[in-house]
């Protein structure tokens, strides 16, 4: 959501958010940063409070002056993920005003207890009105954080207040981890309590993809095994582990981005039109992509991990010398996998998907390459192989979407040249700085659960990559190591071109 889209949105309800591991990068580099947009736009309720929890022993105000420090920071530094505006120090005070800390341990019950009374006094409300939590905490607590909870009746509803839960990712690290999660939060949660986050789903591109597909007669007639060769889907990163290492080796590159934010991708640019735009009628024809997608095969994966090489100038050390990673370590820091959908639109078109870090240049796109036309007009001609048909549609760095097509190269010979046409979002629309955050974070404060993930679509997402899991631990698919600052393995490669295809090049895209 950007202020644009703000004019026709009204303030939530009035509520307490409440931040679990409120001391961690993420509340100071995102999520307070994403509150600080909404107050600018008038999307906070009038009526709302901070409350962050963490083991940190600290005042409120100690609280509220470190977020300052690094807010302040985090919005007007250029490039950053929240940066690039001016500050407003009137909204930031105001905000600022609302933050309460408590520390707290996670595995103490009385923590809990004490938290409910602070509730109440912050909220001014006996019973602590509505409550929004937010675990920015370890996966592995996610489950008896959510417990605690419960034992403390802080997940109680009633007719005067509502309460819900914001869990990050990973949702837990393989197929069976995942069902026995749910099976645990569900014994204290209903499922439209939960708000399963991914914060892809907040940027601007990706809410477009829907209105993109479903809002113009000229793109949907196409969008279909008729007319697509097959669809590429690419979010590489510069970036290593960046001190990481702990969280890396338990988690990897696969089990990081492939179940939640490329399979989002994945979903929404592969899904049936729903009979709406309600949440879910929309999650719905998601879940049905998942499954229609067979499991991946080991044979049609590759895992990589980088070494040691240069990114933009910058040297970057091997992977395995990266602190608190195993000098042996076979985790993955890149994955790339090949997946068909076993259903009318989509039979016999293969989707590319790869992610990795440490490589040549930050890129996050959805690729779709339309069929060739047949060449038989240009007979007697120069021309000897027509120009691919590409659309583009750009989620980092710069939001956008491109449409490649051939063109006749002026001149009296016929020779056909590709022609560009490029829509950057910053620029027709003016958007301003955002962390992706804010429409998350309000239509979990509305109810909307249309850009969260229930628990079938989670599950559905694991079971797709649980065989390429089973094939790494058994150490029947090992990585494969690649250059910092490359492309990834030569290995991916093979995956498109022992089918007479290839993967964009990172290294020549603008």
């Amino acid at each position: 959501m950007t202020s644009s889209m703000a004019e026709g949105a009204a303030p939530p309800p009035a509520c307490t958010l409440v931040i679990f591991g409120a001391t961690g990068d993420l509340t100071h580099r995102l999520l307070m940063p994403a509150l600080y947009n909404l107050g600018r736009w008038g999307l906070l309720p009038e009526d709302f409070s901070v409350i962050g929890v963490s083991r940190s022993e600290m005042s409120s105000e100690e609280f509220r002056s470190e977020l300052s420090e690094t807010v302040r920071g985090f919005i007007t530094a250029k490039g950053g993920e929240a940066g690039g505006g001016a500050f407003d120090e009137g909204v930031w005070s105001d905000l600022v005003g609302r933050v309460h800390y408590r520390s707290g341990d996670l595995s103490d019950s009385a923590s809990f207890e004490e938290l409910k009374g602070t509730i109440a006094e912050v909220s001014g409300q006996e019973n602590g009105g509505n409550v929004l939590f937010y675990l920015a905490v370890a996966a592995s607590l996610f489950g008896p954080t959510i417990a605690r909870l419960g034992e403390a009746g802080l997940t109680e509803e009633g007719e005067d207040r509502w309460r819900r839960v914001i869990i990050e990712k990973p949702f837990g690290h393989d197929l069976p981890s995942a069902e026995q999660l749910d099976a645990d939060i569900l014994k204290v949660l209903s499922e439209d309590q939960i708000f399963r986050i991914d914060h892809f789903l907040g940027k601007e591109t990706v809410q477009n993809i829907m209105a993109f597909r479903f809002g113009n007669g000229l793109f949907e007639p196409l969008w279909n095994r008729d007319h697509i060769d097959h669809v590429q889907i690419t979010v590489a990163e510069t970036v290593g582990v960046e001190g990481r290492g702990k969280f890396y080796e338990a988690t990897g590159a696969l089990r990081d981005m492939v179940p939640n934010h490329l399979f989002q991708l994945y979903t929404l640019v592969a899904m049936e039109p729903p009979i709406s735009f309600e949440a879910e009628a929309v999650r719905d024809k998601k879940e049905e992509v998942l499954l229609a997608t067979p499991s991946a095969r080991p044979e049609d994966a590759v895992r990589g991990r980088y070494t040691a090489g240069e990114v933009q100038g910058k040297a970057v050390k091997d992977y395995r010398e990266e602190p608190e990673v195993a000098g042996d370590s076979d985790t993955e820091t890149f994955v790339a996998l090949k997946l068909g959908i076993d259903n009318w639109r989509w039979a016999g078109v293969p989707f590319y998907l790869r992610t990795g870090k440490a490589m040549t240049r930050r890129d996050t796109e959805i690729a779709i390459r339309f069929k060739q036309a047949p060449l038989s007009l240009f007979k007697g001609t120069n021309v000897r192989e027509d120009v691919p048909n590409w659309l583009v549609l750009q989620l980092q760095p710069d939001e956008g979407i491109s449409l490649q097509f051939g063109a006749k190269v002026p001149g009296p010979a016929v020779r056909l040249g590709s022609v560009d046409m490029r829509f950057c979002y910053k620029d027709y629309f003016k958007t301003e700085p955002s962390t992706g955050y804010e429409t998350l974070i309000y239509d979990a404060m509305i109810g909307d659960p249309t850009l969260f993930q229930r628990a079938d679509m989670i599950e559905a997402g694991w079971r797709i990559v649980q065989p390429i899991l089973d094939a790494a631990d058994k150490g029947d698919l090992t990585t494969i190591p690649y250059g910092a600052g490359s492309a990834g393995p030569k290995e991916a490669d093979e995956l498109l071109t022992r089918d007479g295809r290839a993967w964009r090049s990172l290294e020549h895209q603008p």
